[in-house]
């Protein structure tokens, strides 16, 4: 189903319409001897060495971006052509980048919401930046909670379809998928039903950190909904790759949409978000070489995934593993002496691990659905190993 009846320029924020963006120099020339963005012509101060030496502008003075005396190339194009051929997305016009998804999120909020008139609709349990930036940005935040009957974790469409009927003034959906803490796909079907709904007129943002954790049997991901943006304007797809790619350190966030909504994104953005280190690491982790490492280490991560949870299912006072398991973590209940997930049991545990044990994971249980809830992240053999060990030991 197309949306004919969507005209953007009703959803985005009129001064952000209006916003004429900041020009970077590299935006108009970038070849010759440049003295136009007071860079340092005698390049970084570093004392060079055998294993890095860093790139100098004596001999060749053409414009490079991997000159870390220059400010980095501000559209990153190589990068986007590798995203493109990747997700199988129409254009580069569709990407923006950003640093890490919380950049996209925040933009999004901004973009589309006016402060103290607006609001975002989510569904806890779920990423606490969608409420974070929020906060940030005066606009409320509407909760329709996932089903969690049964560690479910899947939308009620019908009510959350109501909600958006009664409330114009919701702009914004924040939809996790895998979710976190959940771990768990959300049924496509679902989401395309909000994003048909013709009643709401605002935008869409699926949130797929954790995607490349449920694809196929070789490593090939066909759970995202990143192509759906050549059918639907409003919505947009949040990707990382923090993830899969195990580049948390560098910062890269991707975003997926119409051309109309990633040009707002780069009118709006920061000059230079993308530094020259963090886009050569993201050109080489996209590479073909660097696509293929990733699949293998996400082939043993889900391998691992699978041990532990069979591991866990051995201990007498793990109770469920919810969710659906398609994310690099899982979520499992403590139990307390009487056979009921406990959520001060399952801190005291946490706790322990971390100040007694040297493991640290992550408590959940104040969030809904997850009474008593660890989420462990997926480590190596030996690091699960550890865990399962100390977890036996402390739950005996």
């Amino acid at each position: 189903m197309t949306r004919a009846d969507f005209t953007l320029a009703n959803v985005v924020r009129p001064n952000i319409l209006a916003l004429k963006p900041y020009r970077c120099a590299r935006d108009d020339y970038s070849e010759g001897i440049l003295l136009d963005a007071n860079e340092n012509s005698y390049g970084p101060a570093l004392a060079a060495s055998g294993e890095f030496a860093a790139p100098r502008t004596l001999g060749d003075l053409a414009y490079s971006d991997v000159h870390l005396e220059r400010y980095p190339d501000p559209h990153q194009l190589s990068i986007k052509q590798q995203l493109v051929a990747m997700r199988h997305i129409p254009s580069t016009d569709n990407v923006f980048l950003g640093v890490g998804s919380d950049e996209s999120i925040d933009l999004a909020i901004r973009v589309f919401c006016r402060p103290a008139v607006d609001k975002i609709l989510i569904c806890p349990p779920t990423y606490g930046m969608y409420s974070v930036s929020a906060q940030v940005n005066d606009v409320e935040v509407v909760k329709v909670p996932l089903d969690v009957a049964g560690g479910s974790f899947q939308l009620q469409v019908d009510k959350i379809l109501e909600t958006l009927r009664n409330d114009p003034l919701i702009k914004l959906v924040f939809l996790c998928s895998p979710g976190n803490p959940t771990g768990t796909l959300l049924a496509h079907k679902d989401i395309k039903q909000i994003l048909d709904f013709e009643p709401y007129k605002g935008v869409v943002m699926v949130d797929e950190a954790y995607i490349d954790f449920c694809g196929d049997a070789e490593g090939i991901n066909v759970m995202t909904v990143a192509p759906w943006v050549a059918e639907y304007p409003n919505l947009i797809v949040a990707q990382t790759l923090s993830k899969s790619f195990g580049l948390a350190g560098i910062r890269m966030g991707i975003s997926i949409s119409s051309p109309e909504i990633s040009q707002i994104f780069n009118n709006t953005k920061a000059p230079y978000n993308i530094s020259t280190p963090t886009s050569l690491l993201a050109r080489s982790a996209l590479s073909e070489a660097g696509q293929d490492a990733m699949r293998h280490h996400v082939s043993l991560i889900t391998n691992e995934r699978t041990n532990l949870i069979n591991s866990l299912k051995t201990i007498p006072r793990i109770g469920r593993i919810l969710g659906g398991n398609d994310a690099n973590f899982v979520l499992a209940e403590v139990l307390n002496t009487q056979g009921r997930p406990d959520n001060t049991t399952a801190f005291e545990v946490y706790k322990r691990l971390a100040e007694s044990e040297g493991v640290v994971v992550r408590f959940r249980g104040s969030e809904i659905g997850c009474e008593g809830c660890l989420r462990m992240s997926i480590g190596t053999a030996e690091e699960n190993v550890v865990l399962i060990a100390k977890l036996r030991s402390l739950l005996a």
